[in-house]
């Protein structure tokens, strides 16, 4: 039988709510902790405004069974906790550094509360060194503190949690890394257990590296455009390779979300404290903000004129599908970029159900079609691809439809007497 850990999770987010709804069903006891008591009484309930499959049922067999729970008082719910994670917002500064003043303020708030023998866990994505910072901080040689970095998708949390590809902790207490490992025990998956240092930098490095990757693929999307050759069929030859594989090799409109442009920009912002040159994530930064800006200029030169005064249907607003996720999404970023450019959006998005940046957002897809000049699919949600594309035509006074992730069929869209584009797509017409 595995043995039972009592734990607490400081910040139910993402990541917090995962860490602790998970561990709850490999059967610890654990007391998920949040600041604002209104996600605390819903998550009480069995609710949670994550967009996250499973998460609900995970949370309500989690209550029933009386493994988990919910509180707002973290100094009282850190007082018997065996293991404490750390699950707190990182977000970054203008610079590019990460803010670590959740952490740091949570860290003097507990310090003297915890128990002797209690594991800190840092599960936030941190720069390098906060880990060190935070054992000097403490002053507390019987606390040890250890990195356990998370890999999640947004929208796959869950089943990423529970079926990792890999499971990373950084301790110099051989005794506490023991601790932390345990709790993994019912998780097939390798565990690899280095220094902090290294497992620090890793979360940034498989981060950027992807992030490096999609505006790599974003670029031979345009490069595509320019010689008339088709990514799709590129990016399959790449793929098939095994050293390079297929994830990650899909075009779009740029990368985002709550990890990738922060954790981005704050690898960079390391590598220069520390003077080391990083020219390649500079460029994979750089090439994010064109390839934003590069729909903006296909639309212009597309419709042949001035986008102010142009009404623009847009299709997906979070900054993938499965989630509800508006934070650093491409596709809100280009919606404000149109607006500034005098165009009247209206927009659709399955997890969207209010107005947001401005601009008017509604429950039928096909109603971004009223009198819209253009069409743009900015997040490639599975149910876009069979909309009624002759009731969408008809509703139109313009005819294009710009696919930024070559998600639609474009013959359907055409035998509806729409002009479609694509992304590096050579044109089947």
């Amino acid at each position: 039988m595995i043995p039972t850990t009592r734990i607490t999770v400081i910040g139910s987010g993402y990541v917090g709510l995962t860490t602790g709804a998970c561990l709850a069903s490999l059967g610890h006891t654990v007391t998920c902790v949040d600041n604002d008591p209104d996600t605390v009484g819903a998550l009480r309930n069995g609710r949670t405004h994550l967009a996250e499959p499973d998460m609900d049922n995970l949370i309500r067999g989690g209550l029933d069974s009386g493994t988990l729970k919910f509180d707002t008082a973290t100094v009282t719910a850190v007082a018997d906790a065996d293991i404490v994670f750390l699950c707190l917002p990182t977000p970054g500064h203008a610079d590019g550094s990460a803010d670590l003043s959740a952490i740091e303020q949570t860290v003097a708030a507990i310090r003297d509360r915890l128990r002797s023998g209690t594991v800190l866990v840092i599960k936030s994505t941190v720069p390098v060194g906060t880990n060190n910072a935070l054992r000097a901080a403490l002053e507390r040689p019987d606390i040890a503190v250890t990195s356990n970095p998370e890999f999640l998708r947004e929208g796959h949390a869950v089943y990423d949690f529970l079926h990792p590809t890999r499971i990373l902790i950084g301790a110099e207490d051989p005794a506490a890394a023991k601790k932390v490992t345990a709790l993994y025990d019912a998780v097939r998956a390798e565990t690899i257990i280095t220094d902090p240092a290294t497992t620090e930098l890793a979360k940034y490095a498989a981060n950027c590296f992807l992030a490096t990757k999609l505006s790599y693929v974003n670029t031979l999307a345009e490069l595509c455009e320019t010689f008339g050759a088709d990514i799709t069929d590129l990016t399959y030859v790449l793929g098939a390779d095994p050293r390079i594989g297929a994830d990650y090799l899909r075009p779009g409109p740029g990368w985002g979300g709550p990890c990738l442009p922060k954790d981005a920009r704050a690898l960079l912002h390391q590598s220069q404290q520390a003077e080391v040159n990083f020219p390649i994530l500079a460029a994979a930064i750089a090439s994010n903000a064109h390839h934003h800006d590069r729909v903006i200029a296909r639309l212009t030169t597309e419709l042949g004129h001035c986008l102010a005064g142009a009404h623009i249907g847009v299709l997906g607003l979070t900054f993938k599908a499965g989630t509800n996720d508006l934070r650093a999404s491409p596709a809100t970023q280009i919606v404000q970029a149109l607006t500034d450019h005098g165009a009247i959006v209206t927009a659709h998005d399955p997890t969207v159900d209010r107005d947001v940046l401005g601009l008017t957002v509604v429950s039928d897809p096909h109603d971004v079609a009223t009198d819209a000049t253009a069409l743009v699919l900015l997040t490639d949600w599975s149910e876009y691809r069979t909309l009624d594309w002759t009731r969408i035509s008809s509703r139109m006074t313009g005819d294009l439809v710009l696919d930024s992730h070559n998600a639609l069929d474009d013959r359907r869209l055409a035998d509806a007497g729409l002009r479609y584009l694509g992304v590096g797509r050579r044109s089947t017409g």
